[in-house]
């Protein structure tokens, strides 16, 4: 191990906990002290955090507080991710999350909004969409899954849907994952490389990189006629999946004025 860093005494003291020493023993021969504190703070962090969901969620419930929470991006881009640690210690019986298959040929019938319409919280719970009506903005024209009229439509219809929605009580964030095309490829292989995850791996995910250009097309066009104000998106850089992570519920906690909230500090 080398390094011409110098740590302080409580940096220190983190690299010297059992934690810290474990990550670093499964370095191997390439032991990266500054690796391992980071991860270190990055999980201390993320555990004050999830605190405060906690608080959040309980405010929900008392106060029958409907909460609606949107996460786009492109394929790979650490949504999943983000929404499970977000997840990870909220009471299950409160909060949802929605990752909706293709529309059956029923729902295909239906207005566009309906099947995430009937999805939408019920007072004192939280969904998470993993995807939602914003498909028709970006994944659905891209790859033909609907025609130019309903995409049409739904751009002139999706921001007075919203505002029905915060009209009515709907606390509505909706957050946008970016990621490199570079680190989108690197994502890639990644999975198709690990048995354990080629599952995610979709026939539209394998197209993503050709069709970069024209995702980028659409995506520009949903950020200049949805980014509203009384429903703007956030844009996460997601390169980094421990900082976007940090970053996305960071927000939720500044966006929701809960009981009991403390401000969580970067450890």
């Amino acid at each position: 191990m080398k390094s011409d860093r110098t740590y302080s005494e409580k940096e220190l003291k983190i690299l010297n906990s059992t934690d810290a020493l474990e990550i670093m023993l499964r370095q191997g021969d390439n032991i990266q002290p500054e690796k391992a504190l980071r991860y270190i703070k990055y999980e201390k962090q993320l555990e004050n955090q999830q605190v405060e969901l906690i608080k959040l969620q309980t405010w929900a419930i008392k106060e029958k507080k409907r909460i609606c929470i949107l996460f786009e991006g492109r394929d790979s881009a650490g949504k999943g991710g983000a929404i499970r640690r977000m997840t990870h210690h909220l009471n299950p019986r409160h909060y949802q999350v929605l990752a909706l298959p293709k529309p059956t040929n029923e729902e295909k019938g239906q207005w566009y909004f309906q099947r995430y319409a009937k999805n939408l919280p019920n007072p004192g719970n939280i969904t998470l969409f993993d995807r939602s009506w914003y498909n028709r903005a970006v994944v659905e024209p891209v790859n033909g899954f609907c025609t130019q009229e309903e995409y049409e439509r739904f751009m002139m219809e999706v921001n007075s849907f919203e505002s029905m929605l915060v009209n009515d009580g709907i606390i509505l964030l909706k957050y946008y994952f970016s990621i490199t095309k570079e680190e989108q490829a690197r994502r890639f292989e990644d999975i198709k490389n690990n048995p354990l995850k080629m599952w995610k791996l979709s026939a539209v995910d394998r197209k993503a990189q050709e069709l970069w250009d024209v995702y980028t097309e659409y995506k520009e066009r949903m950020f200049n006629e949805t980014n509203t104000k009384l429903n703007p998106w956030v844009i996460i850089q997601a390169n980094k999946k421990t900082v976007a992570r940090v970053q996305v519920i960071s927000h939720i906690l500044e966006s929701v004025d809960y009981e009991g909230k403390a401000t969580v500090e970067k450890v």
